[in-house]
């Protein structure tokens, strides 16, 4: 039993994780889309286990929230297996502990955990806003910061969470700690715009990297497979095209 539970979180996108100019979005959802949290024990047990899990492999988390049936994080690694031996810590944990407070058995996530690698330079701030705004976007609050289980509290208001490491891009807001919280806070006057969620929620559902073109050619170099979607149309004729579906296929 443990077995298949820990294999539906732990193998998420190939471990390109190890690059220092990077940190992946993952997501995790509840199998079904059912809930995964019911009481306010059991996001704490999460939070907890979280955090044991990337202490124990080396994962600096940079900005989460826990939804009713699904999970947001934004980590960065130290090693290049730190984010799948998380996962699968994180996963062995929590699903021993849900079945047996609920009295259930079998498979509690939607397969596997997704990881969006991204271009830390142009999107890691975006993604600490679309990761602490989930609640908002569900109508669950008026505000991120009424919110108990997500990163904001702790960026933004300077709540402590033994959970939270910043992210040097967060950290590059303003050296004076009290001038940084309010920077961001600044962040979250506005909406993300329509452009910007759409290509978040397509590259963390997927597995896409997030990033300029340049910054996804690195990666499909370093990975040899495809980082984005396929675009339409080709000659299909051409050696061009040929080309591009047998590099596709890898």
């Amino acid at each position: 039993m443990l077995t298949d539970n820990r294999r539906d979180i732990s193998h998420g996108a190939p471990s390109p994780f190890c690059f220092g100019w990077t940190s992946p979005a993952i997501i995790i959802r509840g199998n079904n889309r059912e809930p995964v949290f019911n009481a306010e024990e059991d996001y704490r047990f999460f939070l907890n286990k979280l955090a044991d899990a990337a202490k124990k492999h080396q994962c600096d988390i940079h900005a989460y929230v826990l939804m009713t049936n699904h999970v947001h994080l934004l980590a960065t690694p130290h090693k290049a297996e730190s984010i799948a031996k998380m996962m699968q810590m994180l996963g062995r944990y929590y699903v021993q502990y849900y079945n047996y407070t609920y009295q259930r058995t079998g498979t509690l996530w939607e397969g596997r955990y997704k990881a969006s690698l991204i271009d830390s330079e142009q999107y890691a701030l975006l993604c600490y806003r679309y990761i602490e705004l989930n609640s908002l976007r569900a109508d669950m609050v008026k505000h991120p910061s009424e919110y108990p289980w997500s990163s904001y509290r702790s960026n933004a208001l300077g709540q402590y969470d033994s959970l939270i490491t910043p992210h040097s891009m967060y950290i590059a807001l303003d050296q004076d700690e009290e001038q940084r919280q309010a920077r961001y806070r600044d962040l979250f006057n506005g909406q993300i715009d329509e452009q910007n969620l759409v290509s978040i929620r397509e590259a963390t559902n997927k597995a896409w990297v997030l990033g300029s073109d340049y910054f996804k050619q690195k990666i499909e170099a370093q990975l040899n497979r495809r980082a984005d979607k396929l675009t339409k149309g080709g000659d299909r004729k051409s050696d061009e095209f040929r080309q591009n579906k047998k590099f596709n296929r890898i």
